[in-house]
């Protein structure tokens, strides 16, 4: 590659990645945190810096995307570092085998594999990781995902080997079905005690079947349940705002007291 060569704007993010890099060779270098971080000691705070972009996301906070975005790259470029330091791998050999796999998996654009739409795509990425050698198209679902993201890239995985439903109708049936298990099995009305272990069963097969179609109409439904969270935070909030303002607490309020507020948060 002749640098010269490249573009104006190439050439300034290369340079942006070369000074991300020297600056890490200098903190671990002469940092006294830095130097002591592990591959093991860095996980949780992946974990949290990749919660904290979800959340910037989410909130459509493009200059919290950018600042994110950078958190985890230095992450990202950290454990490459630590790596490098035993003679295991280096972050040239991480964007290599990145740049190998992409390459492999995308025959329809460097192959002479046709494709007509992007579930064909799906398909192909899916049966060429077999080839690899996972022994199941689950294999790439990580084992601590969040249970409402793992259902829901358990359902698209599954899609990926051609298990589907052919139509939505037949999903919302499904719901349905689940539905009336779970109610009849569990009658609100009824005041007996219930099988907590099989109304936990139940509800798991409530829930899953939600996703289900949630992902045939093209709702992602982790994006549709924090956001609802973040709204019923934001009205609830209001409420004890308002509360306090009348200088009641809301443990001393009815739920028709309460309402009004609620009412007005909603409107707001």
């Amino acid at each position: 590659m002749d640098f010269d060569t490249l573009s104006t704007k190439r050439q300034s993010q290369l340079i942006a990645f070369d000074r991300l890099l020297t600056v890490m060779d200098e903190l671990r270098e002469q940092c006294p945190w830095d130097k002591k971080q592990t591959i093991e000691s860095l996980r949780h705070l992946t974990i949290e810096e990749t919660y904290e972009l979800s959340d910037a996301i989410i909130d459509g906070d493009m200059k919290e995307i950018k600042k994110e975005i950078g958190d985890v790259m230095l992450h990202l470029v950290f454990y490459s570092k630590i790596a490098s330091e035993t003679n295991t791998f280096d972050i040239a050999d991480v964007i290599n085998s990145l740049c190998e796999k992409l390459i492999h998996r995308h025959p329809h654009i460097y192959g002479d594999v046709k494709v007509e739409n992007e579930e064909q795509v799906k398909q192909n990425w899916e049966a060429l990781k077999l080839k690899e050698g996972n022994k199941s198209v689950l294999e790439g679902v990580p084992k601590s995902l969040p249970a409402l993201v793992k259902a829901m890239r358990i359902q698209e995985k599954a899609r990926g080997a051609g298990f589907d439903w052919e139509e939505k109708h037949q999903v919302w049936e499904k719901v349905e079905e689940e539905m009336d298990e779970f109610k009849n099995e569990f009658n609100v009305v009824d005041n007996q005690a219930i099988n907590i272990e099989k109304a936990e069963a139940e509800f798991g097969d409530l829930l899953f079947s939600l996703v289900n179609y949630a992902r045939f109409i093209n709702i992602n439904v982790e994006t549709a349940l924090e956001r609802t969270n973040k709204k019923f935070i934001k009205r609830f909030q209001h409420l004890e705002l308002r509360a306090k303002e009348q200088g009641k607490a809301l443990q001393d309020m009815t739920l028709a007291e309460m309402d009004v507020y609620w009412e007005e948060a909603k409107r707001l």
